[in-house]
Order: C-alpha cells, then structure tokens, then sequence
C-alpha cells in the first residue's frame, strides 16, 4: 500500500524542526506531554484543510499565486513574531498556557489548539508540502479521492508522533528549570525559537 512506503517519509518530513513542532516542544515543557500532543489537533485540523485544497486542486493554484502565498507568508510571519515577543517577555513558568483549576485548564488546552491551529494554517510552506509530495505517491490507476484520505491520514499520524517526540524532549528540559533566572533563560530561548521560525518563513518562496 503507498500509504505504508509514504509513511517513513511523512515520519522525516513531520519531524523537521519548524513552527508548529516548537509549539509541541514549548507545550511539552510547559504543560505536559498529553496536554502538547492534545493541542496538536489544532494542527492536524489546519493540515486537513490544506489536505482537501490539495486534493481538489486548489494547493497548485494557490501556489501559482504570488500575491495569495505572500499574503499567508507574512500573516504566519507576524503572528510567529507574536508568540516570539509575548514568550520572550514573560516572567512566569506556565508561559503561554495557564496554570489553575480544571476549568482554566481545559481553557489552556483549546487556547493551545487554536495556537498550533493558526500557526498550522498561516504557514504557505504546508500547502507546497502537499501540492509537491503527494502526487508523487499517486497512483494514477487508482481513485484518487481514496489514495489522498490514506496518505492524508497516515501524514496527520506522523504529525501526531513527531509531537509526541518534541513534547517528551520538551518535558525532559522542564526539569532542569529550577530557579527564576532559569525561567527567564527558558522563556527567551523558546521565544527565540519562534522568533527564528518567523523569519524563516518570510524567505519562504512558492
């Protein structure tokens, strides 16, 4: 089956250090594993929409459009900038997530969703990874429709691992933050990290 030759490649290609995998690694050392690979599914919902703009054709036309992908370059850019900013700037160890009862928990886990969801959506480079790769495990003597959910799906479960995997190291570097000045080293590494990202994404080009 495709879908089991694309997986190894969905694993290297899912575990490349971008936006979204600093999101898991900043949740992993904030929140816990669960609650990262949790937030994750803001990102496979974000995935599965460029999933079905791929697959319907649209992914190449908006590729072919310079002004569409520049637009989405620099909404990703800025909203990275953000979470770049606001991480490097505080003071606290819960970060961006909120420490508290049940209720201002589960709060944090749909506000971490929808982080990993925006960073997901607004990064152009998703849509070259889809309208690149995956016709390339196509088969063109099969119904199409059926080949992109299975290769869309097993895409979405390396995504899902590669979190797991920056979460758990995540989680690793959380014990070693004892002191107040080790927070502050941790926030600004971590803001760094998307500050990093978001530059990277403004020399993306389609």
């Amino acid at each position: 089956m495709d879908a089991v030759l694309f997986f190894p490649v969905a694993i290297l290609i899912a575990l490349t250090p971008g936006p979204n995998n600093f999101c898991a690694l900043n949740n992993g050392i904030r929140q816990g594993v669960i609650t990262a690979v949790t937030a994750t599914t803001g990102r496979a919902v974000a995935y599965t929409i460029f999933l079905t703009v791929s697959a319907i054709g649209l992914g190449a036309m908006l590729l072919a459009s310079e002004t569409a992908f520049t637009l989405l370059k620099w909404a990703g850019a800025a909203y990275l900038f953000y979470l770049g900013i606001k991480t490097w700037r505080s003071t606290e160890f819960s970060g961006l997530a909120e420490e508290g009862n049940g209720a201002a928990r589960k709060r944090s886990v749909w506000r971490l969703m929808l982080q990993e969801f925006l960073v997901g959506i607004s990064n152009p480079k998703a849509i070259l990874l889809f309208a690149a790769i995956f016709p390339q495990f196509i088969d063109a003597a099969k119904p199409a429709t059926e080949q992109f959910v299975w290769l869309g799906a097993t895409y979405l479960l390396a995504e899902y691992s590669a979190s797991v995997v920056y979460a758990l190291f995540g989680r690793q570097i959380s014990r070693f933050v004892k002191t107040s000045r080790g927070v502050a080293r941790l926030n600004k590494t971590t803001g760094g990290f998307f500050i990093g990202a978001g530059g990277m994404l403004m020399t993306a080009h389609a």
